[in-house]
Parts: structure tokens; C-alpha cells; sequence
């Protein structure tokens, strides 16, 4: 099975392997499950079944007009976990996907998740509001939309760049890793890539948090321009009871790619720790 229907028949390319219990990977924005490979390719060799899905409007899923809310995406999310028939799950969302975790969670139960980590999350609330002084003011988000919608693929050469920790003395992936994420990104629907972003940096996920009933784990870079991690993972965790935050020191918002062999790890370990 490499499509899967969600209620109002959008397909959703999903890669599924290995074999054991299911990890759920749930990508950020704008890229797809191929983003997770590296994770996915451990975690499936670890003896475990890694799912990974590319979100409705990017990589090879439909993209229709509709359905980038939350409550979509985790309507979404349950589809893929009951069509995959995945119980005694760990769910893993980076960045947005963070988002969908939290919503499934509070939507639909945790039906079937027994352990969830959130990498480089965009929770609790990434909008600057009277009771969130610590987010980003809504003009920010207004002048990403504009340069997506002005000249997409010259947004992302900069956003990726920064997304990556890429400076002037700083060059934690190759040039070509670079030029694939861009890739990767220019397959989302430009409909997709502005709705999703209007929802993760709009959605209001404080209500959420009180829906983790479960072993959870934060990992974040200490320094992720992207989703700052003192307005984010540190509130987030703090409102999760039985969560855990690893703060990657120094580190950018791509952990997948910038610290991929440490971030599999980490996963891995918290992963083993439901069968001890």
C-alpha cells in the first residue's frame, strides 16, 4: 500500500517499513516524508515499522483546495494509522507536524498512541497575541506569505538557509542537501504551502497540551531561528506532565538532516523504553 484515502478521498502517499511496532513520522513544512528518511531507515533497521506520509498538497499526495485546518490534518493522521492498522503507535512530528500530534491527541483520544515526540515543534502558539508575548507578531507571518506568493523558489533559498543554521562560519549540510529541500518543496502546491502556513503559525495548540497522556519527548536546537526554541518546546514541555525536553546545544531548526545520526538515536532510545 503506497496511497491511502482520507474521508473526503484525498490520497496520501505513505511509505511504510520494516516490520514491529509503528513509528508515525509526520514532516514539517514545506517538505515531505522524505525528509525522515534517514530516521525512517534506523528506525525501520532497529526491528521497528516506520511510517512516514507526505501531507495532503505536498510530495506525492493529492492537493486539493481544501482541508490545510488542523483538524483536517489530524482527521488525516487518523486515517493513515487506521489504515495501516498501526496500534501501540509512537507518533513523531517535526515542526508542523508537531501540530497534528497535538490535535490527534486532543481530537481523536491518542486512540492508539502509546508514546509521542515533538522535534523542533511549533507548539504551544506561535502567533504574538496579548496572553503570548513571547510569539512572532502576526506582520512577520504576513510578510512570509507575500514572498511565497511573490517568487516562491527565491523564499526558499533564504528560508532554508536559515532553517538549516547555514552562515557565514557555519555549514552543517552540503550544498546539495540545500538544493533538495528546495526541491522537495517546490513539489507542494503553492494553495498547500500557504495554507499550512497560515495554520501553524495561527493554530493555538495551549489547549492541546492537557490531551498528552502519554510518555513524551521534546527535542529542540537551542538555536532555531525558525521556531525559537524559548517561545516553543520550553512552555510546551513545561505544560506536557511526562514529558522530557533534550535541548540540542547550539543547533538549527533541520535536525533530520543537521544532526541526523544523534536525533535517530535519541528517538531510538526513547522508542526502547516502552518495552523496558
Amino acid at each position: 500500500m503506497d496511497h491511502i484515502t482520507t474521508t473526503d478521498g484525498t490520497q496520501l502517499y505513505v511509505k511504510d517499513w520494516g516490520n514491529g511496532r509503528p513509528v508515525i513520522l509526520i514532516h514539517g513544512w514545506p517538505l515531505s516524508a522524505d525528509s525522515w528518511d534517514d530516521q525512517a531507515m534506523a528506525i525501520a533497521s532497529a526491528g521497528y515499522r516506520a511510517i512516514a506520509y507526505d501531507r495532503r498538497g505536498f510530495g506525492r499526495s493529492s492537493q486539493p483546495w481544501n482541508g490545510y485546518d488542523y483538524g483536517t490534518l489530524a482527521d488525516d493522521l487518523a486515517a493513515v494509522m487506521q489504515q495501516t492498522g498501526a496500534q501501540d503507535a509512537v507518533l513523531v512530528g517535526f515542526s508542523m507536524g508537531g501540530g497534528e500530534v497535538a490535535r490527534y491527541m486532543s481530537r481523536h483520544g491518542g486512540k492508539g498512541v502509546t508514546q509521542a515526540v515533538l522535534v523542533s515543534s511549533v507548539l504551544p502558539f506561535r502567533l504574538k497575541t496579548e496572553d503570548n508575548p513571547g510569539g512572532s507578531p502576526q506582520s512577520a507571518f504576513d510578510k512570509t506569505a507575500a514572498a511565497l506568493a511573490d517568487d516562491r523558489p527565491a523564499f526558499l533559498a533564504g528560508f532554508f538557509k536559515d532553517f538549516f543554521g547555514i552562515g557565514n562560519d557555519s555549514r552543517p549540510i552540503s550544498a546539495q542537501t540545500l538544493e533538495w529541500a528546495r526541491g522537495v518543496a517546490m513539489q507542494g502546491s503553492l494553495r498547500a504551502t500557504l495554507e499550512c502556513q497560515k495554520s501553524f503559525s495561527s493554530t493555538d495548540f495551549r489547549p492541546d497540551l492537557g490531551a498528552f497522556k502519554v510518555p513524551t519527548l521534546f527535542i529542540h536546537g537551542t538555536e532555531d531561528k525558525t521556531v525559537p526554541i524559548a517561545s516553543s518546546s520550553r512552555p510546551a514541555a513545561a505544560g506536557i506532565a511526562r514529558s522530557t525536553l533534550i535541548e540540542y546545544e547550539g543547533a538549527p531548526h533541520g535536525l533530520f538532516a543537521t544532526h541526523k545520526r544523534r536525533l535517530s538515536k535519541d528517538l531510538l532510545e526513547f522508542i526502547g523504553r516502552r518495552g523496558a
